[in-house]
């Protein structure tokens, strides 16, 4: 794969953005004070859905590096991964959508469908194109049967 950004950064990056776009072009107001603390559940469901998928990776020895999948030893499909071939990136994208409920207003919320195409376009199908070279019929199967985002796919 060429040289990328790190997720982790560009989920900082489209967070910030959020932010920017919440405090100078706030549009309608969505959530107020009490009910956007509820942005809070999402956020942790995000971090708590990332943090399994990295156990999953370190209890196989494999790399946990999205810039280097080329280095994978082994084809993690247990825990989270049985339900989302991306659960790293469902994290990130369910901590923006908590993010986005935090601020309360509707601007932010463009940014989350941009992040999702973004990882998708820049991050997801390469990785998925080098698992397909270096796990074969395997990975076929398993894209077979486990979505990209979320749900079984059969």
């Amino acid at each position: 794969m060429k040289p990328r950004i790190p997720p982790p950064i560009v989920t900082l990056i489209a967070a910030a953005l959020m932010w920017a776009l919440h405090r100078w072009a706030p549009m309608s107001v969505c959530f107020t004070a009490p009910w956007n603390l509820l942005g809070v559940l999402p956020a942790l469901a995000g971090i708590a859905t990332a943090a399994a998928a990295v156990r999953r990776f370190r209890r196989a020895q494999t790399t946990t590096n999205p810039l280097n999948p080329s280095k994978a030893s082994h084809l993690v499909t247990d825990g989270v991964f049985r339900f989302s071939r991306n659960p790293m990136y469902l994290g990130l994208t369910l901590f923006l959508t908590g993010w986005a409920i935090w601020l309360g207003t509707a601007s932010p919320w463009f940014i989350v469908p941009l992040f999702v195409i973004f990882i998708t376009v820049a991050q997801i199908r390469p990785e998925e194109q080098a698992l397909g070279q270096i796990f074969g019929e395997e990975y076929a199967d398993y894209r077979r049967h486990v979505s990209r985002w979320i749900g079984r796919a059969s």
